[in-house]
């Protein structure tokens, strides 16, 4: 199934009025070839790898000719800055920068505002230079998946909050637990740790094997702030003895490999928030051609400086069937 037809049914009435207006220009009017340079954060994030993929893909279904160049800031913000930087003194039509913080990158987007070349984010928080934002709700995607892990402990019991307040998304999924859990004074946090994000696997797997070491049967759930995280603490607790009868693990993002993980039997990984990244890459793709193809003005296509897409809670209890896009879950 294409991406067109996989990722419409999961547009909000504006988009889709939005989408089907630029199709009306005609096939001609997006042959233009454009030059594109996409920033990565961390080219290695399959938040990142996804966006991206949603983006080539819908660009080839279109059949619109954009060279995409791509440069990996390996994490860093200042090689972000560079990056940006670069594709501005190579003269590109637009930049596209995901899951970036663009704090230390404000000299470049101005070099970029200079010379009249629109930059574009993927969650990345918006910022004075950048058009618009296309991300999630961190705040709301954070309220769906805690009041689950709350709800299911039924107010009361022990858990294991995992953290990373380096990114401002995970910091704002953290901070809505840390709220929510003050209305719950059952629920006991045995420990709290911040990920190590230049090896959030093995610094999560080393945390977990110490607490399972020291809680053990006492944990009761786990709060992961995204899949990967979450899918190492499920390992720890399937190695030592555990399945979801006693302890289970949550989290947010809906990659391929959590969704696995959730349909296992037994296994700890019951619940996570799944992101649109492919439809990220496509809205930025369709706001790219109406404004530098079609000729249409930012404002007339883009109402705000941040566009937030839905983002549903998945579990067992509404896991998405093969053909759909875990985000197209109703």
């Amino acid at each position: 199934m294409s991406v067109i037809r996989r990722h419409t049914s999961g547009f909000k009435a504006w988009f889709g009025l939005i989408l089907l207006t630029l199709m009306m220009g005609g096939v001609s009017a997006f042959a233009q070839e454009l030059s594109i340079a996409w920033v990565h954060s961390n080219a290695s994030a399959q938040s990142e790898q996804r966006s991206i993929d949603g983006f080539r893909t819908y660009l080839n279904e279109q059949g619109w000719a954009w060279n995409i160049s791509v440069l990996d800031s390996r994490g860093s913000g200042e090689l972000t800055a560079s990056n940006i930087q670069d594709a501005v003194e190579r003269g590109v039509d637009a930049i596209i920068v995901s899951m970036a913080d663009l704090r230390a990158s404000r000299a470049a987007l101005t070099a970029a505002n200079n010379a009249g070349i629109p930059v574009f984010s993927v969650d990345s928080g918006w910022v004075e230079g950048v058009v618009v934002d296309i991300t999630t709700n961190n705040w709301e995607m954070s309220s769906k998946v805690s009041i689950f892990l709350i709800d299911q402990l039924g107010g009361e019991g022990n858990i294991i909050f995992l953290r990373m307040a380096e990114h401002h998304g995970t910091r704002k999924r953290g901070d809505v637990m840390a709220t929510m859990l003050r209305e719950f004074p059952g629920i006991n946090v045995l420990a709290e740790h911040n990920i190590d994000y230049t090896a959030f696997f093995e610094d999560t797997t080393r945390v977990m094997e110490d607490y399972v070491a020291r809680f053990g049967d006492q944990i009761d759930a786990v709060w992961a702030p995204w899949d990967e995280p979450a899918q190492a603490a499920a390992n720890v607790l399937i190695a030592n003895g555990y399945d979801n009868s006693t302890v289970f693990v949550t989290a947010i993002d809906g990659h391929p490999q959590a969704i696995d993980y959730i349909r296992q039997e037994g296994n700890p990984f019951s619940a996570t928030v799944a992101q649109p990244f492919e439809l990220m890459g496509i809205t930025i793709a369709d706001y790219i051609a109406a404004i530098l193809v079609e000729g249409q003005s930012v404002e007339s296509v883009i109402h705000s400086n941040t566009v937030y897409l839905n983002a549903p809670l998945i579990t067992r209890a509404n896991l998405p069937s093969p053909d759909i896009y875990p985000w197209q879950v109703d």
